[in-house]
């Protein structure tokens, strides 16, 4: 997963934190119990990087920051219509603060041209009902106790582990009318992994420097069966995803944005990419991973591939003008790939729980790979174009 997702992480503590103190997010009234702030955030002190071990490593690290990211790609079963997802939960410690959960939860309906989203957040330990990190892990984001307006709210569940899991999703009614989706929208989804998990960074440990480091390893290749209801109306679905699990004693990296690619192509190769900028707008950390069909993974530095951008989409609602095109090149691979949004307005408003305004979203990918033509499915995130992103 991109490495600059931590600013996401990090504005979370900032949102949750403050609004819990002068009550609009959390409305809650025991605020004033709430630990006086340390002097800095507490890393764990742990002796980084060590090998990441599986299933061990699925599960939850007593870290900064970490986060499980899903995207994906659905059809109807009945009808063939395509839908994009995104479903994430980020987990952020800061010494004697309480722990600080949000998750994002969007559907794409690419036939309809329409995006909806939602998002949660929760203070301290009910979330985890996960006993140990040898059983993966295993979320709920349900009603918030300190919160009336939330009693009745179905939970949001993810849990996992050794690349079997399962995603459930559902918004009350008020939830589903601010996302658009009168009637309802949820998600139940059961994924498997077809390859591997791919360590990024080629051993799993990503190098911030001074900002810290990061584990972090990625399935590229999830296999998905399940039901999705979007607007009220339920169907069957399959498809693939792609699931990202990123954690380290990091808080904030890329000051100015990033760009991240997920990419499976139809001849079996996955790729991600990661773009993270400065403050002042350049590269400040560059690399990817492919995965060949087998599921073996190769490291690409920042001079293995170019990115360049054919088009952009200014968002009615924030004014923010985003990338909305590019052209991939991976010369030591013959690879070469096109990519444009399925919707344009794939925007996620999330100052209420991360404090970002962000961009992600499902393309259409065309590709040449060694001289073949061929298609595949994608996602791009964007970040630092848009206000607090």
């Amino acid at each position: 997963m991109i490495t600059g997702r931590s600013r996401l992480a990090a504005g979370m503590v900032v949102a949750l934190l403050v609004s819990a103190c002068s009550g609009p997010l959390l409305a809650n009234p025991a605020a004033s119990l709430l630990p006086e702030p340390p002097a800095s955030p507490v890393p764990s002190m742990a002796a980084d990087p060590v090998p990441i071990q599986f299933p061990l490593d699925d599960g939850t690290h007593q870290r900064l920051t970490e986060w499980w990211y899903y995207t994906g790609h659905l059809r109807d079963m009945a009808t063939g219509a395509r839908y994009g997802f995104e479903y994430v939960i980020f987990r952020a410690e800061r010494g004697g603060f309480p722990v600080t959960w949000a998750s994002h939860f969007a559907i794409t309906d690419e036939g309809q041209d329409a995006f909806h989203y939602a998002q949660r957040s929760a203070v301290g330990p009910s979330v985890d009902l996960g006993p140990t990190p040898r059983t993966g892990f295993s979320f709920s984001l349900g009603p918030d106790p300190t919160d009336p307006t939330t009693v009745g709210r179905p939970p949001w569940t993810m849990r996992g582990v050794d690349g079997n899991d399962h995603l459930a999703a559902r918004l009350s009614p008020t939830e589903a009318a601010k996302a658009g989706s009168p009637g309802g929208m949820a998600l139940d989804l059961s994924l498997t992994s077809a390859k591997p998990p791919a360590l990024e960074g080629g051993a799993g440990w990503i190098d911030f420097g001074q900002a810290g480091g990061s584990y972090y390893y990625s399935r590229t290749d999830l296999l998905v069966t399940g039901t999705i209801t979007v607007a009220g109306r339920a169907m069957q679905v399959a498809g693939t995803a792609w699931f990202d699990h990123q954690w380290g004693d990091f808080i904030a990296v890329g000051g100015g944005g990033w760009d991240w690619f997920a990419l499976n192509l139809a001849d079996g190769t996955d790729l991600t990419l990661s773009m993270v900028r400065a403050a002042d707008g350049s590269d400040s950390l560059v690399y990817g991973t492919v995965v060949d069909k087998a599921g073996r993974a190769v490291h690409l530095d920042r001079g293995a591939f170019s990115v360049a951008v054919s088009g952009h989409w200014t968002s009615p609602v924030t004014g923010a003008t985003y990338p909305a095109g590019w052209t991939v090149s991976i010369p030591s691979q013959a690879l070469q790939i096109s990519l444009r949004p399925t919707v344009a307005g794939q925007e996620l408003d999330t100052r209420a729980t991360t404090g970002v305004v962000y961009w992600e979203g499902s393309q259409v990918v065309q590709a040449v790979h060694a001289g073949q033509a061929i298609g595949g499915e994608g996602y791009v995130e964007l970040t630092g174009y848009g206000p607090g992103g």
